[in-house]
């Protein structure tokens, strides 16, 4: 996984496309034909107006207007065919399909302007993201590594997943978490704790004091924020997140999850979930309670491999509007590497999706590799 952003667009819509070309087309054909041969009372011409209507759902102002223009020259067949291009009803029908068709290639040309300000909006926002969120390294000491980043297509905000892996003298860390809301502030928030996450991580001995730093750390950002917005409500934002500790010489992994789906731990063909017996708050909320952060400890040994991921993964829903079941399609799944268990990973879960995710997903894949590696 070279690069940390997946786009889950689907490329096999070539048919589909043509299909829609032919249809403006087809339906003028079959009109143009059933009218020209059905009785003088019966007319058919205004059906001809959903040709450029349909075309403009899909399509630029240029072929809508091109639609638009065979429609009106198939009323006027129609019109010389039946009776005389200067019959009243037939002239207003043609003038009529004018009009429509005049519209549709407005309306095409307004719809083609706000894709691309959302095109342009987004692209803004995925440098912004690219610039935060860089991919974790292939190793780190008896580990190896691989992350994905799957960016949403519901609008022009991506959301403020993060992921980061630190090298200390002793191991590894590594964050996965979420943010609350969407757009550049979530990606600011994200920013903020990968920043604090990076410079912490080889200052602090403990996992605990760790994630306690990082909570004051998120809770001075929101109190900056509010500052900034005029806004006292700093207890809306919020972020959940899971941190290890891998240390190189012993074959186990500390955990803290405030607030986050636990890591999956793939062993010998089972999948097992990491459940914290003690989940602290997510970060920025721990002002709310008094509570000690306490940490869990698993077994990691050599072979295992470890999947973090963000609630994007298993919130995905198919046509039935089901959950992606992560934890039995990860237990069916190919896993020789990290890398090639995300890759596998994400296929299935557009697959699931219908190729298009509703929320932003992050993942991270960790194995231990034995000793003599």
């Amino acid at each position: 996984m070279g690069s940390p952003q997946w786009s889950p667009s689907l490329q096999g819509g070539t048919r589909q496309s043509r299909a829609l070309l032919l249809l403006p087309f087809v339906l003028i054909a079959v009109v143009t034909t059933v009218d020209i041969i059905a009785p003088p009372d019966v007319h058919l011409g205004p059906f001809l107006v959903a040709a450029p209507a349909i075309t403009a759902s899909f399509a630029g102002p240029g072929l809508t207007s091109f639609v638009g223009a065979v429609a009106v020259l198939a009323q006027a067949t129609v019109a010389v065919t039946r009776t005389t291009i200067t019959d009243l009803n037939h002239i207003y029908q043609i003038v009529a399909l004018f009009l429509i068709s005049a519209i549709a290639t407005v309306f095409a040309l307004l719809r083609k302007r706000h894709a691309a300000e959302m095109v342009q909006l987004r692209s803004v926002a995925e440098a912004a993201q690219r610039g935060v969120l860089r991919p974790v390294p292939p190793r780190s000491g008896p580990l190896r590594l691989a992350s994905v980043y799957m960016a949403a297509e519901a609008g022009a905000q991506l959301g403020g997943d993060l992921y980061a892996a630190a090298r200390t003298p002793e191991g590894t860390r590594v964050i996965i978490g979420d943010v609350k809301g969407k757009g550049l502030d979530a990606i600011s928030s994200a920013a903020g704790v990968l920043g604090a996450f990076r410079a912490l991580a080889r200052q602090e001995s403990g996992l605990a004091s760790l994630v306690a730093r990082l909570e004051t750390s998120v809770a001075a950002h929101q109190i900056d924020s509010a500052q900034e917005a005029a806004d006292e409500n700093i207890a809306e934002g919020f972020v959940t997140a899971a941190v290890l500790d891998i240390p190189d010489a012993a074959p186990v992994l500390r955990l803290v999850s405030c607030g986050h789906p636990p890591p999956l731990l793939l062993r010998a063909g089972r999948v097992c979930p990491l459940d914290a017996t003690e989940p602290v708050p997510p970060l920025g909320l721990g002002r709310l309670t008094a509570g000690r952060i306490e940490e869990d400890v698993f077994s990691f040994d050599a072979g295992d491999m470890l999947l973090l991921y963000t609630d994007g993964v298993t919130e995905a829903r198919d046509g039935s509007r089901d959950f992606y079941p992560l934890t039995e399609r990860v237990a069916a799944l190919r896993r020789e590497s990290p890398e090639e268990l995300l890759k596998h990973l994400c296929a299935d879960l557009l697959r699931h999706a219908g190729g298009h995710l509703g929320d932003d997903a992050a993942l991270v894949a960790i194995e231990r590799l034995p000793a003599t590696e």
